[in-house]
Parts: structure tokens; sequence; C-alpha cells
């Protein structure tokens, strides 16, 4: 716990999958935790997003996460930083040292650019690739990028990592086919479509992050 406790994690994204990450590390017990997301809490989110209730509708994530955790440890520092993390503002969100970074950045240029930056820095990272359109919580898994399958994220992000000579990077991912969703709504920009999500997933994704993070930091710190 004292190990924990002196520890400094950041949690690129605040969705489905890092908003449940991220309280699993402040119940854990980490020390500092740096909270990134330049998006607001949406009416859309609720289905899956801890930080999303019909009180928090329009606030900023990333100060809604900051509070709750606040009110879960008091002793905690938590960091919340309104901000979208991309190669141009990347130097900013580098002012402080990390132990580990946790990316569940959905966006594939914004995640290769901060995977990039972190290994060249030696910072511990690990990433979440695929959750959507996904049912069976039990396909998911940690493992190496290398022997990922069955998931079109993995695919991308593990090609692009390629040319860029980094074979190697612990993942959340699962490996069951992915469903096609209902087009109901028209994708946000840099999306091709607006995946199907289901909280059984994406929880059990962000907690295998959790699960991950503090083994390594206890066995690390």
């Amino acid at each position: 716990m004292a190990k924990l406790s002196r520890s400094r994690v950041a949690v690129f994204g605040l969705g489905g999958v890092g908003s449940w990450c991220a309280e699993g590390l402040c119940r854990a017990g980490v020390g500092t935790l740096v909270l990134i997301d330049q998006d607001t809490v949406g009416e859309s989110n609720i289905n899956r997003q801890l930080c999303a209730t019909y009180s928090a509708l329009g606030r900023t994530k990333a100060e809604v996460m900051a509070a709750r955790l606040l009110d879960i440890n008091p002793e905690l520092t938590a960091i919340p930083l309104v901000a979208r993390y991309e190669a141009a503002t990347r130097e900013q969100f580098f002012e402080m040292p990390f132990d580990y970074i946790v990316d569940c950045i959905d966006l594939v240029a914004c995640k290769l650019d901060l995977i990039e930056t972190a290994l060249s820095r030696n910072i511990p990272i690990i990433s979440a690739l695929g959750a959507g359109n996904k049912t069976n919580a039990e396909a998911l898994q940690i493992t190496d990028i290398s022997k990922t399958e069955n998931c079109p994220l993995a695919r991308v992000v593990r090609k692009e990592l390629g040319k860029r000579g980094i074979r190697h990077l612990p993942v959340v991912y699962s490996n069951e086919l992915a469903l096609k969703p209902q087009e109901v709504e028209a994708p946000p920009p840099g999306r091709r479509s607006v995946p199907g999500s289901l909280v059984w997933v994406t929880a059990t994704a962000g907690m295998l992050l959790c699960a991950h993070v503090v083994q390594q930091l206890i066995e690390t710190a």
C-alpha cells in the first residue's frame, strides 16, 4: 500500500473503459491520478460510463471523475486535465513524471503518438483496444499486441506501431468477433461508425487495466 500511495498514474480517456479503470486505481490505493479527457458527460454515456449520471450532464468528465474519486479517498491527489491528447500538444501532458500510463484513447493517431511517446521516455504503458460491438466479457484478456486477433483496432494499431519499430505492448482486448450495430446516428469526426457498447464489457476491460497497473506498480515501485 505504501508503494501504491507513492505512485502517479495517468489515465488518458475517461469513457466506458477509462472511467472504470480510474476508479479501480483509486480504490486500490494509488496516491496520485492524472485524469485526462476533453469531453463532457452526455446522455448517451449513461449506459456504460462510471462518470455519467443525469446530475453530471454537461460537466467535464475529468472534473466529474476527480470529484468522485476524492469522495472515495480524500487523501488522493486527483489532477483533472480537460484537454485532448495529440501530437501538437503532447508536451503539456508530460510536464510531470508518471509511474504508469493507461491509454484509453479512441482516435488511432492520438493513441499511436501517446504509445510511442511514453515508450521513448521509458514510461510503462498499457493500452485498451476495441471493446465496442462486443458482448462477451469473458473474452477480454491482457496480452501482448503481437498476439491479438479478431480485433480491427488491434490490427491497425499493431501495423502502425510496427512501422515505428514497436513490436510489443501490453494491451487489454477481446478476441470475440464484433457484431455490426445499427447505424442510428452519424459518427463524429475521425470515426467511421458509432460502436455499440455494453457496460459489463467496458467495465471488465477497465478493471483488467487496473489489475495490470497495480500489480506492475507493486512489483517495480
